[in-house]
């Protein structure tokens, strides 16, 4: 699935081998999406529902600074959060932090290019996200004292959670399907923003030893399906922070 080009691929391998996990992307152009359903055999009715939120600046200063404050909520009254950190260097990560089991580092790879990033993950529930997007619980309330101590490590000087104002929702489609010719759980997520927009991306984790071949067995299977793999590739996240920056703005 993930097209690297040789000259960045002694860094790939380099920080594969120091990650948790390794999740191939690939984004399908919106003129494919609905051929590419087909091609699939997915029936969207299975979709799970989930509402995106972010939180920064009107000027991305935690985007600038790598940060990423991410909240979700899903159909049924689950919610979850993360305080991301991109990228980052698996080595130069502290050994306290790694063997705490509150960070994991992931690596997403897509054709063009990769990230590697380390994440601290929390859970809260749909209503709670919700009343801090509704303004009547500070940003800081669904989050953990761990991540409230991440956040404060990688932040820009004098930046408090309270600073930050919420980019969303964005709604998404997210559905998780199983082809019997690959032998692998695959995801497609449908990110519909607020101006029509609209982002297909498939997806699939593996363990750091097997990327390379799951990579060319992903490649193959979708090939056979006639699945557009040289698209223009978008980023789910800079787009939605983009698109409300923006808003934000303009306000």
């Amino acid at each position: 699935m993930a097209m690297i080009s040789g000259d960045v691929l002694p860094e790939l391998m380099s920080v594969v081998g120091g990650s948790d996990s390794v999740e191939l992307k690939l984004t399908i152009p919106d003129s494919y999406h609905r051929s590419t359903g087909d091609a699939l055999d997915v029936d969207p009715l299975q979709a799970e529902i989930r509402q995106v939120v972010f939180f920064d600046t009107p000027e991305l200063a935690l985007n600038e600074a790598g940060l990423v404050v991410r909240a979700r909520r899903m159909a049924g009254g689950d919610g979850d959060t993360v305080v991301k950190l991109r990228p980052v260097v698996p080595d130069q990560i502290s050994e306290d932090l790694r063997s705490s089991g509150r960070v994991s580092v992931e690596v997403d790879a897509m054709p063009g290019g990769f990230v590697c990033s380390a994440s601290m993950k929390g859970k809260s529930d749909a209503a709670a996200v919700r009343r801090v997007v509704g303004g009547q619980d500070p940003v800081g309330s669904i989050f953990s004292k761990s991540q409230k101590a991440f956040f404060k490590t990688h932040a820009p000087d004098g930046l408090r959670m309270r600073d930050l104002a919420p980019l969303g929702p964005i709604n998404i489609l997210k559905l998780k399907f199983s082809p019997e010719t690959l032998g692998r759980k695959m995801v497609a997520e449908l990110w519909l923003y607020p101006n029509g927009t609209r982002i297909l991306e498939l997806s699939t984790k593996c363990a750091p030893g097997e990327a390379f071949q799951v990579a060319a067995e992903t490649r193959a299977f979708l090939t056979t399906r006639g699945i557009d793999l040289d698209g223009e590739q978008q980023t789910k996240t800079k787009a939605a922070l983009e698109f409300f920056s923006s808003a934000l703005t303009a306000d």
